[in-house]
């Protein structure tokens, strides 16, 4: 399988963002950076994969290739940022720097986003504030996918959840998960492979567990804990949405069916300069005994041992940067047309 090492890549995916029309070449660098260090994660669905959807939508104006990102301060530790339908994953790397500083300056600091477009995989955010010291909380939310506690058609969409504590030796603890029990692009992918699915991932068109990836297509996703996390999935689409003036809920149209759609997205963003409240050294001994508590707990028969989360992550994304980036020779020559 092809190799690209990391800078090789990031030079890659953000010309063909330049060649698409993006017009701020630091927003496409940024944009290249997130995807490339979801594809070292491991994060394949979310990774270099997503390049060509996102180029679509771009020439489809369902992402503003010209986007004007404004950002207001409405208090010294908050930032309000209208991205402009801009690139997302690009907007979102802008926007974990514009919070950094603030919560350089003052202890703690949110940034809420509105019209914004997909941005991707919380697991890089999350893992460079940590590298900067930052415990994090991210999210954002979706289009719907989802019903409402008590409710049989897709109204809520899966909100992520990510959450970051940084630990100054590089054992960060990271969790990026969404509140259905699987991923929508994991079913999608199913589906384009025509492979089956676990009956708990989702429904059919008639609210029917099914095990047909392209029945579930047209169907629901399933949440986490059924009720307890389909209201989670509310509450931080109104967290997010609510406070950045966003589109929320049902609003929000797939863009999956409609690349010209501007989704006008509402994320959120909060940092906490871990060291203003732990020396550094104690908070990754705390993680560090942490971890030793999780490998000596004895593992399910035939299961992984267990780890802290993003163990797994980390690990990868090392080895992406030691050995190289594994591309499939059909991705790798897809972003190479994309890149002319």
């Amino acid at each position: 399988m092809p190799r690209l090492d990391e800078m090789e890549a990031r030079a890659l995916v953000a010309r063909a963002f330049l060649l698409a029309g993006v017009s701020a070449p630091d927003l496409a660098e940024d944009a290249a950076h997130a995807l490339v260090l979801t594809e070292m994660m491991g994060i394949t669905s979310h990774g270099m994969g997503r390049v060509a959807a996102y180029v679509g939508r771009l020439a489809a104006g369902g992402m503003n290739a010209g986007a004007q990102i404004k950002i207001s301060a409405p208090a010294p530790a908050l930032r309000l940022i209208d991205a402009d339908a801009g690139l997302g994953a690009g907007v979102a790397m802008s926007a974990l720097r514009i919070t950094m500083q603030a919560a350089r300056e003052t202890g703690l600091a949110g940034s809420f986003i509105r019209r914004a477009t997909h941005l991707g995989a919380l697991a890089p955010l999350l893992w460079l504030a940590a590298e900067q010291g930052f415990a994090a909380i991210i999210t954002t939310n979706t289009a719907p996918m989802m019903a409402p506690p008590g409710g049989r058609a897709a109204r809520v969409g899966n909100a992520p959840l990510g959450l970051a504590i940084p630990d100054v030796n590089g054992g960060h603890v990271i969790l990026d998960m969404a509140l259905s029990v699987a991923a929508r692009s994991r079913v999608r992918d199913a589906a384009m492979r025509d492979h089956p699915i676990p009956e708990t991932w989702a429904t059919d068109a008639q609210g029917q567990p099914t095990t047909d990836a392209k029945a579930a297509m047209g169907g629901l996703m399933q949440a986490i804990g059924g009720p307890k996390g389909a209201a989670l999935a509310v509450s931080l689409d109104l967290l997010a949405a609510g406070l950045a003036g966003a589109a929320m809920l049902s609003e929000i149209p797939d863009t999956h069916l409609d690349p010209a759609a501007q989704p006008g997205l509402g994320q959120m963003i909060l940092l906490i300069d871990a060291g203003r409240l732990v020396g550094p050294q104690d908070l990754s001994a705390r993680i560090k005994e942490a971890a030793a508590i999780h490998a000596a707990t004895p593992p399910l028969q035939d299961g992984p041992a267990p780890r802290l989360p993003g163990t797994r992550a980390i690990a990868a994304l090392h080895k992406a940067r030691a050995e190289g980036i594994d591309v499939s020779p059909s991705l790798l020559d897809e972003l190479k047309y994309l890149a002319r």
